[in-house]
């Protein structure tokens, strides 16, 4: 990369909330219409409204913390490529303490969602009472509230300082933002691999799978890399951001590259070594995805998730054309949707995939609502950094 600083700064830019135009309202409509079906389904089918919410809060929430990990990432290793994309991340990681209010609906169905919540006699379940020590009711609060109030400081905290930047341009804010970013990676590695335990690994409480938090940080890193592509071809189309160029690009492509490789490459691990070892309390969750019309979802995945978007990516050409670029971003995120939704639906319908208007319900509640409190936050600081001391380099860069 070149760290020439002989440019002129670039003019800062904010977001005009008229360019946004009805979607905001639109985002808002939908997140209302969401919760509204939502509502109906925690009513009168209250498995399956726990179930479809738990998929569509696991499905946003592991986006957002893969864009929290991007921005750590960024100051922990004083990145410079990436000084004019990184406030879209902190927006986006900035949403995360939203997430303790979207878990009140899982919180009043953890007796629905995890049967070790209702197994409360020692010799019920033997290898429950060899996990009690994790498994129990005090404990799971606690690491529950201590996952949101870590993360939301971090996130918040990262986002604050970086718009303080632009005001006083002080280094100290860099040096402090560093700080956080070394202490928010393995914050967001905890926090990942934890959740992931607690709330979908919990699912089945004999299962386990020491590659758990590794899988589930793959597809949230390759994910919200594919959104961030996707939040800056539709800035750009408004006429912001003139300062990304196609060596940006190309630089989020050859991420989004590695994380298809990487999430293949774990699930392959992951499943080869279940299946070699053959203990039925890790093969069981294979099993389970393998049975009647899960197959089929299964084998999609595989399909869809690596050998579609490999050989497309690979392409220098794919990398540096936004709009191609944008495509394979957006079908990356409905991978994803399909790999949470293969996590956590089988345990509710064993027999085969069954479909629910809650699921679109759940969806739409947290993803229509994110979006607009996206779209309101937008506007409260510029579109990039535009005191960063490393902003001059990111303007310079080439691959």
């Amino acid at each position: 990369m070149s760290h020439s600083h002989d440019l002129p700064p670039p003019q800062a830019e904010k977001f005009d909330p008229k360019h946004a135009g009805a979607l905001p309202k639109i985002f808002l409509g939908v997140g209302v219409a969401g919760f509204a079906v939502s509502l109906m389904g925690l009513l009168f089918s209250r498995q399956q409204f726990a179930f479809s919410w738990l998929f569509a809060f696991s499905y946003f929430f592991t986006i957002s913390l893969g864009c929290m990990f991007w921005t750590c990432l960024h100051h922990a290793t004083d990145s410079d490529w990436s000084v004019v994309v990184r406030r879209q991340l902190e927006n986006l990681a900035s949403l995360i303490p939203y997430f303790a209010v979207f878990f009140i609906p899982i919180f009043l169905s953890l007796g629905i969602l995890y049967k070790w919540w209702n197994i409360t006699e020692l010799g019920e379940d033997k290898l429950l009472d060899l996990k009690r020590g994790y498994l129990n009711h005090p404990f799971f609060y606690i690491r529950a509230v201590s996952y949101f109030v870590v993360l939301s400081l971090i996130s918040t905290a990262l986002k604050r300082r970086s718009i303080a930047q632009d005001k006083d341009g002080s280094v100290q804010h860099s040096l402090m933002m560093r700080k956080l970013g070394v202490a928010g990676i393995p914050a967001v590695a905890l926090g990942i691999t934890f959740t992931g335990v607690d709330w979908l690994m919990g699912l089945d409480h004999h299962w386990f799978s020491t590659m758990w938090g590794v899988y589930l940080f793959a597809g949230a890193a390759g994910s919200s890399m594919s959104l961030l592509v996707i939040i800056i071809t539709l800035l750009k189309r408004l006429g912001y951001l003139k300062v990304v160029n196609l060596e940006h690009y190309h630089t989020m492509g050859k991420y989004m590259l590695a994380f298809t490789i990487f999430w293949a490459y774990i699930g392959y691990s992951q499943y080869m070594l279940i299946w070699y070892a053959n203990i039925p309390e890790e093969t069981i969750y294979f099993k389970l995805r393998n049975t009647g019309t899960w197959w089929y979802f299964s084998t999609f995945l595989v399909i869809g998730r690596f050998f579609l978007p490999l050989p497309v990516l690979l392409m220098q050409a794919t990398k540096k054309a936004p709009q191609y670029l944008s495509l394979v971003a957006a079908w990356i995120l409905c991978m994803q949707l399909v790999d949470i939704y293969v996590v956590v639906m089988p345990v509710l319908n064993k027999a085969g995939w069954a479909f629910s208007i809650f699921d679109l319900s759940a969806l739409a509640a947290i993803g229509g609502t994110l979006g607009w409190l996206y779209l309101r936050n937008l506007s409260t600081g510029y579109i990039f950094p535009t005191r960063d001391p490393r902003l001059a380099a990111s303007l310079k860069l080439t691959n």
